[in-house]
């Protein structure tokens, strides 16, 4: 039977409020108005920044919402005017859309458009309305996506098509995490063959800074956490060295610096702690050094530097979603990835349905995983390839 024009009920991670579990919910998602599309979660990964808003990391965030903005579907049904996709189609949502309008999304080396809800937080379509319901009340929506629910509507330009045998229940990662730690190191810090690369914070995001690394070129590449476990598989996708932190007296920019001659070539701090960020940009090369951002910390923390730290020559720079023009570029991912030069099923620990996400989410905090996906019942032939 169709849905294409009716409401459709389905289950939903729902939250009701600041470090609150999941709720499981049946929701209503409306169908899709101008310009807007619907569609059939396949699979969403589980990032540190869902939990960063559900730790109350973000200056605002209004309840109740449903989070999630690391996903691949298959569309549904789409809205009057909408040309981008049609249904059947396979996608991956984009928590950082582009209107193609503004000037950011016009400027040569931005990706950050003005429409953009990130830090803003409104929680809303562009129009200022919701598709989510519950018990009849409204239910905001996440970075202009929320994937955790077996159906969501996103604004036309939160959507990116992709190649139907995309492995959805991997190149989900794609719409965050991956892209995040992979492209800042490929666009943001162009890092070259040869060089010396320091990446704090082995999760999603910091695996992927490591791959980025090694295809680069990379000489030494050196892991910092606090977890040794994740060692293995850092070695595995590229670090030529790990470090745990706590095994060190003294300040672990001491101890990169000595592994390093003087500083690395380039840093990334993957995690979203300043005193982290502090650590990663003096590991760095005083002279010549490029630091780069990539962790969203809590809203009211704030770095602490020397200037001396930036006078002496040093470059700090932060990139968001890996300085990827999305809807763009993202079609070019997909396709490195069918070809096989980019291995995203080795940042995939776990697969989960859709009603353990707390489970899902209890693993990311005890640093178990580098990346959980959660599932949503789609066939396996759209979901598993």
């Amino acid at each position: 039977m169709s849905t294409v024009g009716k409401v459709i009920k389905c289950k939903a991670a729902v939250t009701y409020g600041f470090k609150k579990p999941f709720v499981m919910e049946e929701i209503e998602v409306a169908p899709p108005k101008a310009r807007e599309v619907r569609v059939k979660v396949c699979a969403s990964g589980i990032c540190h920044t869902d939990d960063h808003a559900l730790s109350g990391g973000m200056a605002s965030l209004n309840f109740p919402v449903i989070l999630g903005h690391e996903g691949a579907g298959i569309v549904e049904s789409v809205g009057e005017g909408v040309f981008k996709v049609q249904p059947g189609d396979h996608v991956v949502l984009l928590c950082s859309p582009m209107c193609w309008q503004c000037k950011a999304c016009l400027h040569p080396e931005s990706n950050f458009c003005e429409k953009n809800d990130v830090g803003k937080n409104v929680g809303l379509m562009l129009d200022k309305t919701t598709r989510f319901s519950c018990k009849g009340k409204m239910i905001h929506n996440f970075m202009s996506t929320s994937t955790f629910t077996e159906y969501t509507v996103v604004d036309e330009f939160a959507i990116c098509r992709i190649d139907k045998a995309a492995p959805l229940d991997q190149v989900c990662l794609v719409g965050c995490g991956f892209s995040t730690g992979y492209g800042t190191v490929i666009n943001t810090a162009k890092v070259k063959p040869g060089s010396s690369c320091v990446v704090f914070g082995l999760g999603g995001i910091g695996m992927s800074a490591v791959m980025a690394c090694k295809v680069s070129g990379a000489k030494q590449i050196i892991g910092v956490d606090i977890n040794s476990t994740k060692f293995p598989k850092a070695k595995e996708l590229g670090c030529t060295e790990c470090v745990n932190s706590k095994d060190h007296s003294k300040p672990i920019h001491e101890v990169i610096t000595e592994m390093t001659d003087g500083g690395a070539d380039y840093g990334f701090e993957c995690i979203g702690n300043c005193e982290v960020m502090a650590s990663m940009i003096q590991s760095t090369n005083y002279a010549y050094g490029s630091a780069n951002i990539i962790g969203v910390p809590p809203f009211k923390d704030r770095i602490t530097m020397d200037a001396m730290w930036l006078l002496t020559g040093r470059k700090v720079q932060g990139a968001f979603l890996g300085d990827y023009k999305a809807s763009q570029q993202f079609p070019q991912i997909i396709d490195d990835v069918l070809a096989g030069k980019i291995n995203l099923d080795a940042l995939v620990s776990y697969r989960l349905p859709l009603d353990q996400v707390n489970e899902g989410f209890d693993l990311m905090r005890h640093g178990k995983t580098v990346r959980t996906v959660l599932l949503m019942g789609c066939e396996k032939s759209a979901s598993c390839k």
